[in-house]
């Protein structure tokens, strides 16, 4: 397999640590000294046989961030995008040029470069069935992971009929993908045990994919074909889960459990490390009747004190403080739109 990391998101749910230039997977949010990039390079490598097969498409102004962050990672083997069009673009130009280097009947491999993994050598075993998958049939496989709670802040997907069982895992036929569902919603997948979350991995043989892509996003594919990655810029801004997973009839899901957290935003920190504790604190916390909250500064010598509050995430970097109610955390994007907006504040982002 060929994995290819995508490395060009912004992270945004997570400022004030997160910024421009130093995004979500930059960052070491998990206590393991490691930055979210550097771990999921870190489990992909052995599956693809050393640094030589292992690739990374980000956005032009984190390139260098990415090479800094992964030495080892050769220059023919980091994909920079002239201007971030969403994850199909990106699918699309990193499947044409492995294609072009090894061959079309290369499988390839999608992984988002930001997520937790708790058990790497189920993360690894699951990879390798679906590569087996992928390798023996025109499918399209996807890892769906087992829910542990009717979260309605992930995509959810329908499993239909068993297509047999690949490393000793079952593989399953994708009956549709549900974007972000309500809480009655998803408690009704929960119940019906046919449901996983949706990881964003992929696995596929590039030619399989390309055609895919060329029956339904033609308008993406076929301009790259032609121009190269320099027609970025007018290509469509869309997801690959739009552009071909919600459309192909070789989608397969293969359902796991090795442990995992798309780290979307500040709640998630609290999903890894408060387990029966009052409150997650990665600072000084001096707390009074303060329960339930996440304290985090990025300065070792700053206290931060609270006072009567519940629910509550406290975020200091540098010359910006977030204090925000936990369950809107969603909504620092709109915050960051007014930071952009005042150029005394745009530095900040």
């Amino acid at each position: 397999m060929i994995p290819v990391i995508l490395a060009g998101g912004k992270g945004e749910r997570f400022w004030p640590l997160s910024r421009l230039h130093r995004p979500k997977q930059f960052l070491s949010l998990d206590g393991s000294g490691q930055s979210l990039l550097q771990a999921t390079a870190a489990r992909l490598l052995n599956l693809a046989e050393g640094w030589d097969h292992l690739w990374v498409i980000t956005s032009g102004h984190l390139a260098e961030g990415v090479q800094q962050q992964l030495p080892d990672l050769p220059a023919e083997n980091l994909l920079v995008e002239v201007e971030g069009r969403d994850t199909a673009p990106a699918v699309a130009w990193a499947t044409l040029e492995v294609a072009r280097r090894y061959g079309e009947e290369t499988v390839v491999g999608f992984f988002p470069a930001d997520p937790w993994i708790a058990d790497v050598a189920a993360f690894q075993q699951t990879l390798r069935a679906a590569t087996e998958l992928a390798s023996s049939q025109e499918a399209i496989a996807t890892l769906g992971i087992t829910p542990t709670y009717p979260s309605t802040g992930y995509g959810y997907i329908e499993q239909g009929e068993t297509i047999g069982s690949f490393g000793g895992f079952p593989a399953y036929k994708v009956d549709r993908f549900t974007e972000k569902p309500d809480r009655a919603t998803a408690e009704s997948f929960i119940t019906s045990g046919h449901f996983s979350w949706n990881s964003g991995m992929f696995i596929f043989r590039a030619g399989v994919a390309l055609a895919e892509l060329h029956t339904h996003a033609p308008e993406i594919i076929e301009p790259l074909e032609k121009h190269g990655p320099s027609i970025y810029p007018d290509l469509p801004k869309k997801s690959i889960d739009y552009a071909m997973m919600e459309k192909t009839r070789k989608a397969c899901v293969l359902p796991v459990a090795f442990g995992w957290d798309d780290l979307g935003d500040w709640n998630a920190i609290e999903r890894l490390f408060k387990g029966d504790k009052l409150n997650v604190e990665l600072a000084q916390h001096i707390g009074l009747d303060t329960e339930d909250s996440l304290v985090y500064s990025a300065d070792d010598d700053e206290v931060v004190v609270t006072i009567g509050l519940k629910d509550v995430v406290i975020v200091r970097d540098g010359k910006a403080t977030l204090i925000v109610d936990k369950h809107r955390t969603q909504e620092i994007k709109q915050v960051l739109k007014a930071l952009k907006e005042n150029p005394k504040l745009s530095d900040l982002l």
